[in-house]
């Protein structure tokens, strides 16, 4: 294998070539990542060469100081994946996560500043009351679904849902969509045989919305970035939606299902949240710091020859920031079991033009959806130990799939339909939530029939349109 030309990161590893360079895919990859981020610390500094799918050259930051230079220095790190001096093949497991697209997220300069303000004052509009209410109810409806049985897994049956029931509501997705699109998204961010399909669906769903909303706007985050006075295109309006929705949900997701596992195996930690001492933002932070639900983001480029800790830039080269590997520089944190409650200074939402816009509302959804939870089953309880519980990795984020719970069985209290909880159950048995296979034809919830002046339109379930191929 011939050399890689110096400056890029492959070199950095020597006359060996790539043979040095620690791979972040494979086995190379497996076991723990604050193992990894020790060795590369001691052999590279707080920016280490690595190699993604494909022998993809790159740099990972892992220094706290150092990822706050990449985020905040949007002239010599751009977000344009187009200056980046390799070329993926078109099989490249790296171009759903890289390849460039008219989205704030590849955006710079004045056309980030323009989607931004779609975006951020968009989100600005929602009421967090009535975010909170909502989050109250679907987590009642969710916990009704397994309350009498004794036991659940509150991966599959809680905090892959409630994220999802919650930012279709206010996003205006229709409710009884709302699991489909969910369970479509994860699909999606694992990668599987049938993502395609799952991102045809979700475009499908989100290009109906825009049409919809069109013409019948009302108070949800898809008619206010029509209406925004950055005058989005209709493109553009659901482009955003959709890395929106996916962010929102996966991350929260990821969010609330790491909170419940510190919750459930630390009991240090959930005696000080039980016994008054540690609030759940408190606890919310502190996950932050040691899991954050977005661990890496591989979408930055320099723009120039520069230094960056140690290591020589060139321009064209990737640079990934690494944010667990920043929240835990021992520069920072020298002593990781110290807990670091209502410290907001880690890395979890980035920082500087690109900093994450959804905070707050990703915060609402996990502190009232967990203290509703834990209120409703105080006595809930792991089944089985904490080395039987399965993780997922890939480039930018560990997903833990499973997190089996037993506690006393409850009677399922059943709510008035007035507050809409019919219309879920609907949704939920539509997208296979009661356990039951999904009836061949059966619809979700059509569009009210003023829009656009149309009969209602009948939505197949998500299963049936993968199936048939229908876009």
């Amino acid at each position: 294998m011939p050399l890689p030309p110096p400056g890029c990161p492959a070199h950095a590893a020597g006359a060996a070539g790539t043979a040095g360079v620690q791979r972040l895919y494979g086995p190379d990859a497996e076991g723990s990542h604050y193992a990894m981020y020790q060795a590369l610390r001691k052999e590279h500094g707080p920016v280490a060469p690595v190699l993604l799918q494909g022998d993809v050259p790159a740099w990972l930051v892992l220094g706290h100081r150092e990822n706050l230079e990449v985020m905040r220095n949007s002239k010599l790190f751009s977000n344009d994946s187009r200056i980046w001096t390799v070329k993926l093949g078109p099989d490249s497991p790296l171009l759903p996560v890289t390849a460039w697209q008219p989205l704030l997220v590849f955006a710079d300069g004045s056309e980030h500043a323009r989607l931004r303000s779609a975006i951020t004052d968009s989100l600005g509009r929602f009421r967090r009351r009535g975010i909170r209410s909502y989050v109250v109810r679907y987590t009642e409806q969710l916990i009704s679904r397994f309350a009498a049985n004794g036991n659940a897994d509150l991966v599959a049956d809680f905090s892959e849902k409630l994220p999802a029931l919650v930012v279709a509501r206010i996003y205006g997705v229709p409710e009884a969509d709302a699991l489909a699109v969910g369970a479509a998204v994860r699909d999606m961010v694992k990668g599987t045989p049938t993502a395609l399909e799952s991102n045809n669906f979700v475009v499908g769903v989100l290009t109906d919305l825009v049409e919809h909303k069109k013409q019948s706007p009302g108070d949800d985050f898809a008619s206010w970035l029509l209406s925004h006075e950055s005058e989005l295109s209709d493109a553009e309006v659901m482009e955003h939606l959709r890395h929106a929705l996916v962010a929102a949900i996966e991350n929260t997701c990821n969010l609330i299902a790491n909170t419940l596992r510190m919750v459930l195996t630390d009991h240090r930690f959930r005696a000080s949240l039980s016994g008054g001492s540690m609030t759940l933002p408190d606890a919310l932070d502190q996950v932050f710091w040691d899991a954050p639900p977005l661990a890496r983001v591989p979408t930055r480029w320099a723009t120039a020859d520069t230094r960056l800790g140690t290591q020589e830039i060139r321009a064209g080269d990737m640079v990934i920031l690494d944010l667990a590997a920043g929240n835990v520089d021992p520069d920072i944190r020298p002593d990781l079991s110290k807990p670091v409650h209502g410290n907001r200074s880690h890395l979890a939402f980035s920082s500087g033009p690109h900093e994450c816009p959804g905070e707050d509302i990703g915060r609402a959804i996990a502190d009232t959806g967990i203290d509703t939870l834990l209120a409703k089953l105080p006595d809930i309880q792991l089944v089985g130990g904490e080395d039987e519980l399965r993780v997922t990795t890939s480039l930018i984020s560990s997903r833990l799939d499973n997190l089996p719970v037993a506690f006393a069985p409850r009677r399922a209290q059943r709510r008035s339909s007035a507050d809409g909880a019919d219309a879920t159950s609907a949704g939920m048995a539509s997208a296979g939530v009661t356990g039951r296979p999904a009836t061949p034809g059966q619809p979700g919830t059509p569009w009210p029939a003023s829009a656009a002046g149309a009969g209602p339109v009948t939505r197949l379930p998500w299963w049936r349109r993968l199936l048939s191929g229908r876009r």
